[in-house]
C-alpha cells in the first residue's frame, strides 16, 4: 500500500486536431458566391449583346416600379410597388383609373394584332391572285397553259414571301449547258410562257438561281459566279419574252448553299426560283 501511494502520477496529454483552419468548409461558400457572381456577370454581358435597344429598355422598365401619384387608382399591392407582371389592373392610372397617362409601347400595343381590316383584305386578295397563277400553270381550274413535258420540271409553293415557281433540271434535261449560263431549249420554252401567265397579276418578281456543288479538288469553284450569271440570264429572258422590266425587284445567286436533296452534287440542285412577291407587303 505504501509503495503504491508514493508512485508518481503520469498525465498523458493527447493533442486533438480539429477540422477547422484551412481544412474547413468556409472557403467553399465564398467560392460558390464568386462563381455565382461571375455567372450573373457573363449572363448580363450576353443579354447586352443579344438584345436590341428596345428589348433592353423593356427589361429595364420591368424592373422599374411604377409609383402611383393620383387618387383612386393606387399602385398594386405587390413587392414591385405598382408594377405587376400579370395584369395591368394594378398599374398606376390617371384620374379615376380610366387610362394610363404615359403607357409604354408594349401596353399601347395590347389587343392590337398589327393587321387592320384593310390589310387583312389586301392579304386575302393577294392569296387569291397567287392561287389564280397556280391554276393557270397546272390547269387545276381549267386548261393548263403549260404542256406535260414542261410541267414536270416545275414545282410551286406559297410562302410568306409569295408564290415560288421552282424550275429544276434533271439528268437528261438540264436548264443550262454544262458550266455556262447558256439556256437549253427546255428553259427557253418555259420562260416564254411565264410572262403571259404573270400578266394576270401585277405583283413584283424576284429571281433566285441555285447550282449543284462541285468537287472541292477543283482549283476555282464557279458556283457563285455561275448562279449569279444564270439568275441574270433568266431576268433577261423574261424581259425579252414580255415581262415589264420594272416588275423585277431582285435578282440573286445562292450558289450551292441551299441544296434541295441530300446529295449536294446532284443535278436536281440546279434550279431557278421565280417568285411572285406578295402585293400586301
Amino acid at each position: 500500500m505504501g509503495a503504491q501511494a508514493n508512485a508518481p502520477v503520469i498525465i498523458k496529454k493527447k493533442k486533438v486536431v480539429s477540422g477547422g483552419g484551412h481544412h474547413g468548409g468556409a472557403w467553399k461558400v465564398a467560392y460558390a458566391d464568386f462563381v455565382t457572381a461571375m455567372m450573373a456577370f457573363f449572363l448580363l454581358m450576353w443579354l447586352l449583346n443579344a438584345t436590341t435597344e428596345k428589348q433592353r429598355k423593356g427589361l429595364a422598365d420591368y424592373f422599374s416600379p411604377t409609383i402611383p401619384t393620383v387618387r383612386v387608382s393606387g399602385g398594386g399591392d405587390g413587392a414591385l410597388g405598382g408594377d405587376s407582371v400579370f395584369t395591368e389592373e394594378t398599374m398606376a392610372y390617371n384620374g379615376a383609373g380610366s387610362q394610363m397617362e404615359k403607357p409604354s409601347e408594349a401596353e399601347a400595343a395590347k389587343g392590337d394584332t398589327g393587321l387592320s381590316e384593310a390589310s387583312g383584305k389586301a392579304a386575302k386578295d393577294s392569296d387569291e391572285a397567287l392561287k389564280k397563277i397556280e391554276e393557270a400553270l397546272f390547269g387545276t381550274g381549267g386548261e393548263s397553259m403549260i404542256d406535260d413535258n414542261l410541267r414536270r420540271h416545275i414545282r410551286t409553293r406559297v410562302t410568306d414571301e409569295g408564290l415560288i415557281i421552282e424550275i429544276f433540271a434533271t439528268e437528261s434535261e438540264p436548264l443550262f449547258y454544262e458550266n455556262s449560263d447558256e439556256p437549253t431549249g427546255l428553259l427557253r420554252d418555259i420562260t416564254a410562257i411565264l410572262p403571259e401567265i404573270f400578266s394576270l397579276v401585277t405583283n413584283h418578281v424576284a429571281i433566285n438561281a441555285h447550282t449543284r456543288a462541285y468537287p472541292v479538288v477543283i482549283s476555282e469553284n464557279p458556283v457563285w459566279d455561275l448562279s449569279q450569271q444564270r439568275a441574270d440570264k433568266m431576268r433577261q429572258m423574261l424581259e425579252e419574252a414580255g415581262l415589264e422590266a420594272g416588275r423585277v425587284e431582285r435578282v440573286a445567286g445562292y450558289a450551292d448553299r441551299k441544296p434541295v436533296v441530300q446529295n449536294p452534287m446532284a443535278v436536281r440542285n440546279n434550279r431557278l426560283e421565280v417568285i411572285l412577291l406578295r402585293s400586301d407587303r
